[in-house]
């Protein structure tokens, strides 16, 4: 079994080395930008960090398989007891708005389980990050997540938020807040920035699963939209219906709300 630490301390010298790259382009307009399909671009920035996040990975172990939103992905990871589940960008529609929020999410996934989650905003300088067993942390302080709130503050999609998605519930929380990258919104929850993360929307396993560890880790869960538990290194790597996140009697509050 390979050592947990030594793959945490990898995962954040890849954060930190693809934040400096994508930094070097943010707010700037010297990249290119290509749409892979409607609303879903991505950049020259997306390619060469995941790029620097491969190398660096897969360099200290080779034999890991690797999912990634960026790469072609491969079936053979299927047959891997560890994975390397990453996205490069997450949010990249704010990047190219100039808009800091984004993330750089990278994950460890054994047997189908995250053990290993680095979430880095380059922009606002803040790793989250977290092992199994070993507690949550923002930039290296111990975090842990809201619980048993009773007016809710809920952090959502600011692409649902312009869709009209959340209109119907603008008097059920005490506010409903948009920010953009998945796995900045699940940092955020396991830092105590915000009650309750939900999405509306299917989500790739790249978007969640490094903030699936950072969350567990902080007392949290996340679950889909239905209540069902998450495994990660699916044929199939989109999950339905939606996702929700925070502590458990908040996810159950909220939930009760949603599905009324």
């Amino acid at each position: 079994m390979p050592s947990i630490d030594n793959s945490l301390l990898f995962a954040k010298k890849a954060a930190y080395e693809a934040g400096i790259v994508v930094m070097k382009y943010f707010q700037s307009s010297s990249y290119e930008i290509k749409d892979k399909s409607y609303d879903n671009p991505v950049t020259t920035a997306d390619h060469e960090a995941n790029q620097v996040i491969k190398d660096i990975l897969l360099k200290n172990d080779s034999s890991y398989g690797w999912l990634s939103e960026e790469t072609v992905d491969s079936k053979e990871r299927l047959s891997s007891d560890y994975v390397w589940v990453v996205d490069p960008i997450d949010g990249t529609k704010e990047f190219i708005e100039g808009v800091p929020h984004f993330s750089i999410s990278i994950a460890l996934v054994h047997k189908g389980e995250p053990i290993i989650g680095v979430i880095y905003n380059p922009a606002k300088d803040e790793l989250f990050s977290a092992c199994k067993g070993g507690g949550s942390f923002l930039n290296e302080k111990p975090t842990i997540c809201l619980k048993n709130n009773i007016d809710l503050t809920v952090v959502v999609s600011r692409s649902e938020v312009k869709r009209g998605m959340w209109d119907d519930y603008t008097d059920k929380f005490k506010k409903i807040k948009p920010i953009g990258s998945v796995a900045y919104k699940l940092g955020l929850i396991a830092a105590a920035k915000a009650d309750v993360f939900v999405t509306l929307y299917p989500k790739n396993e790249w978007d969640i699963c490094a903030g699936h560890c950072i969350v567990n880790q902080s007392g949290g869960i996340l679950v889909d939209l239905l209540g069902n538990p998450i495994k990660y290194n699916q044929e199939t790597t989109l999950i339905s219906p939606g996702l929700i996140s925070g502590s458990k009697n908040n996810v159950d509050s909220v939930l009760k709300i949603i599905n009324t």
